[in-house]
């Protein structure tokens, strides 16, 4: 959907595309057959993904795959493809990483064999790689050695495939064969990340791979055995506790069916749709294209997991005509990417950390999907208002209708009935489906299915009434926006897919794969079908629609599958570095550094833990960035969290690693998604950024405050206590925009700045001000724990203060929430959370913990040492903070209003 128009600047479209291709899906598109052999492959591609993810295999009895044989496959396209698609750059100056990186592998590979193989072929595998980079190649045409790389590279991945039941036989002894395949398997694997994503990946990993065979001469801290040739290759390619892992089943299973829904659904017009529904309804404010732009790139991150393509699909429309209404180059560009990267927190999609999340932290997709959809709308409702107030401070103006609106009145009755009908649509569709399966339990699919299609008739009926939608272009001298009424009614059968994903991953609960499997299969009926349906519904000759409509299809394989090439590439390699982690140990050994740095501060290691995928993601794509970090630091933070007394689910460090990890397409000098922005609008890429991370300071906010406040992610939140949350966060959040943006009803003094912040502060964490006046806990000795247990409310928590040693006989101390139910009687208390302790030489111990108890779940275990008692204490609500923090904001907008009558008597300022 990129436009081919030039720019303002003269600057060709086709540069953009050329940017987007070179880091998302490929430089090369060669003519002729060349070209269509890369066609065949990515369509074998798609189709083989749509054929594993489907339940026909099982059906039919036939071409059933398991999980591993079907990441091997996978492997094997993305490896083929990307050493076709990405051309390696002219010459050894340009590919310096490529020649070097093989070269000191293989001095490695040649270390760590010891007497276990002979060594004489390695530097032939090493040599080989080194010297296809050291040749270069070019984007107009795919050389000889580029072919090899491309067969060799997809033999190495398919090889766990075709010999899965030889090697099955033999777990955990690699043989010679085993041994041959690895070596070269890692070094095609890395030289196809440094082609598709650069080089940082390639140099991370290598990195990882050194430390596996350097262990012994590491500083001691982080020491460890070493390990040889043979169980490198056995543990990183022949099972799947390295390259084959969680990370790469991830891709195959769920983020390719995701990835082809969003190119067929924007190949079938939806992403066009989306802008143009945006416009319509947002174009008139002030600053109305921003505003416009940061909704359709939100509507877009639906179906899009990449920062680049989305700043550019959206970006080559909605940045001219931002500078149009007066904003410069560069906070044009960098509206567009802070409101494209942030399309990767969105839910259901997220880019691929969604479905990285289900396996890494073991909880159900909903859950994943509900935990971060208060944080991401907050985040986009706040960019919305920092655009509103880049426009209140130059006094800027919306573009012009073109149309009469109708009465106030009227427009708000429209929604209103519009909002009522669509509610009783939902519940009717809801509970009818529910009726259709219980009486119709055979049947019932098939009848869902006879609805559905009438649904898409009657929606494609009203489609076909209105003309068909077309991007103005932008650079025009003047823009009229489109009416409402009819861009909505354009495309609404383009919802029914997103419905139906959305119903299958929410309502049915169906696995991620198989809910993206039905979604995608009606999302191909519809592409198939939408243009001949329209040509008859108004009229027009049926000659060649259909062939059309199949050709949408095919390019919507093709595209999705080559979107694809990063992200395989990216989470195979990435499971390399996962893979070192869990030989090594150096997790642990990590936790021990981290914990030096921070000095056991929770906030220090937070901060560390930020820094660290900023740096990571200046080279890593967001998904490999965080498989990289939750990899190293997720652990030690829930671990520091408990040493602190700070439970923090997992979910929530998780989602902090993420939301930094995009937080890199942003920060320059690298920031990518910066660049693209920068090369649409002709503004400096560098400001660019800049300005783009001034505005995502409110992402950058985020995390810290639902570590500290879970009730963000609602966790253990009901339904009403949620809408209260997010009323609340989306007010502090506005006015944290506020503060730094350095304008709230006028522009802020630095008193009025800091009265801002400290008003967000207290609508995001209103106990940490109570806990000041009213302390939570009471600390009581070892000796008084059953009387502290029989002091402590029903239903909350005592917590236990003890000292141990790990599972490797490390010491470690921390803080235990064992919860008090039952009567008022400590003992008994005690014995119902499954713990008994005893007093040994003035010290009390822990004498027995009860398996799968409260006290076990909560750390607890035999001859830990209980160091102090905390016990809740009665609190006032914490709520009751808001009063001031209210009061407060009142004060400062009185000051600010008052200020803005006296600036400008005859039109006073609006918030």
């Amino acid at each position: 959907m990129t436009r081919t128009t030039a720019s303002p600047e003269g600057r060709p479209a086709a540069d953009v595309e050329d940017l987007v291709a070179a880091a998302d899906t490929g430089a090369r598109a060669p003519e002729g057959g060349v070209g269509r052999l890369l066609m065949l492959t990515a369509l074998a591609w798609s189709l083989f993904q749509l054929w594993f993810a489907s339940p026909l295999p099982f059906m039919l009895g036939f071409g059933v795959f398991n999980d591993t044989e079907a990441r091997s496959i996978h492997l094997a396209f993305a490896m083929f493809l990307a050493f076709t698609a990405f051309p390696a750059g002219e010459g050894p100056a340009r590919n310096v990483l490529g020649i070097v990186v093989p070269l000191a592998l293989t001095g490695l590979f040649m270390m760590g064999a010891k007497d276990e193989v002979p060594v004489w072929w390695i530097p032939l595998v090493g040599l080989g790689v080194a010297g296809a980079a050291a040749l270069g190649s070019r984007r107009e045409r795919i050389a000889p050695w580029e072919w090899a790389l491309a067969l060799l590279g997809a033999a190495a991945g398919a090889y766990l495939f075709v010999f899965y039941s030889q090697i099955s036989e033999r777990v955990g002894a690699a043989n010679m064969q085993d041994i041959v395949v690895g070596v070269a398997g890692l070094l095609l694997l890395l030289e196809a990340a440094r082609r598709a994503l650069g080089p940082a990946l390639m140099v991370v990993a290598t990195l990882f791979l050194a430390y596996a065979f350097l262990g012994p001469h590491m500083p001691e801290i982080i020491a460890h055995k070493g390990n040889s040739l043979g169980e490198v290759i056995n543990h990183q390619w022949i099972t799947t506790e390295g390259v084959f892992g969680i990370a790469l089943g991830v891709s195959t299973s769920f983020v390719f069916l995701f990835v082809l829904f969003g190119a067929l659904l924007d190949k079938a017009g939806a992403g066009n749709y989306f802008i143009q529904v945006a416009f319509s309804l947002m174009g008139h404010l002030r600053g109305g294209p921003a505003k416009a732009a940061v909704v359709s790139s939100a509507m877009t991150g639906l179906i899009s997991g990449s920062s680049i393509a989305n700043v550019v699909t959206t970006g080559t429309f909605t940045i001219p005509l931002m500078k149009k209404v007066g904003f410069s180059a560069e906070k044009a560009g960098a509206v567009e990417v802070a409101s494209s990267v942030n399309g990767q927190i969105m839910p259901p999609v997220m880019g691929a950390a969604a479905f990285l999340m289900v396996e890494y932290v073991g909880i159900p997709y909903f859950d994943v999907v509900k935990h971060a959809f208060v944080p991401a709308v907050i985040s986009y409702i706040a960019l919305v208002y920092i655009v509103h107030l880049e426009a209140m401070k130059a006094g800027m103006k919306g573009l012009p209708r073109g149309y009469e609106p109708g009465p106030i009145m009227r427009r708000l009755v429209g929604f209103a009935f519009g909002a009522a009908l669509l509610s009783g649509l939902s519940l009717a569709v809801y509970y009818g489906m529910g009726w259709i399966r219980a009486a119709f339990p055979d049947t019932a699919g098939y009848i869902v299915f006879a609805l559905l299609t009438a649904a898409y008739l009657a929606l494609l009926r009203v489609s076909a009434r209105e003309a068909p939608l077309q991007l103005d272009d932008p650079d025009a001298p003047i823009a009229t926006l489109p009416r409402p009424g009819p861009t909505v009614r354009s495309g609404l059968h383009f919802l029914l897919p997103v419905i139906v994903l959305v119903w299958a991953l929410m309502v049915d609960r169906l696995s991620p794969g198989l809910s993206a499997f039905w979604a995608t299969a009606y999302m191909i009926f519809i592409l198939l079908t939408q243009r001949p349906l329209t040509a008859l519904f108004r009229g027009e000759p049926l000659g060649g629609q259909l062939a059309r409509g199949a050709a949408d299809l095919l390019d919507g394989l093709v595209a999705g599958a080559r979107n694809m090439i990063g992200i395989g590439i990216a989470t195979a390699a990435a499971g390399i570095i996962v893979g070192a982690v869990s030989q090594t140990g150096v997790g642990s050994a990590l936790a021990d550094v981290v914990e030096v740095l921070s000095g056991g501060n929770l906030m220090a290691i937070l901060f560390l833990t930020a820094i660290l995928s900023l740096i990571l993601g200046m080279g890593l794509p967001t998904t490999a960035n965080y498989i990289v970090v939750q990899a190293l630091l997720a652990p030690v933070i829930v671990t520091l969290g408990q040493q602190n007394g700070l439970i923090v689910p997992l979910i929530a460090v998780h989602l902090f690693v993420f939301y930094f990890g995009i937080m890199a397409d942003v920060t320059p000098p690298v920031g990518l998604a910066s660049f693209a922005a920068a090369a649409v609008s002709g503004g400096d890429p560098i400001k660019t950024g800049l300005i783009a991370f001034f505005y995502s300071l409110r992402t950058a906010a985020l995390p810290f405050l639902f570590i500290f406040n879970t009730d963000l992610l609602l966790i253990d939140v009901g339904p009403l206590h949620g809408a209260f949350v997010f009323v609340t966060a989306t007010l502090a959040m506005l006015l944290f925009a506020a503060a730094t943006q350095g304008w709230f009803l006028t522009r802020n003094r630095i008193h009025e700045a800091a009265a801002l912040l400290l008003v967000a502060f207290t609508l995001f964490r209103p106990g940490y001000w109570m806990d000041q006046l009213y302390p939570p806990f009471e600390e009581t000795p070892p000796a008084a724990l059953v009387e502290a247990a029989a002091a402590t409310p029903e239903g909350e928590s005592l917590r236990i203060r003890v000292r141990g040693v790990d599972e490797v006989g490390d010491p470690i101390e921390f803080v235990a929430l064992v919860p008090m139910r039952g009567p008022a009687d400590g003992a008994a208390r005690l014995e119902a959370a499954g713990l008994a302790v005893v007093e040994r030489d003035g010290r009390v111990v822990i004498d027995d913990v009860a398996f799968d108890s409260a006290a076990q779940k909560a750390g607890l275990d035999w001859d830990q040492e209980v160091l102090k008692v905390l016990r809740p204490l009665p609190q006032p609500s914490k709520y009751l903070m808001y009063i001031p923090a209210l009061a407060l904001l009142a004060g400062v907008a009185a000051m600010q209003r008052a200020r803005a009558r006296r600036a400008s008597p005859a039109a006073p300022a609006a918030a």
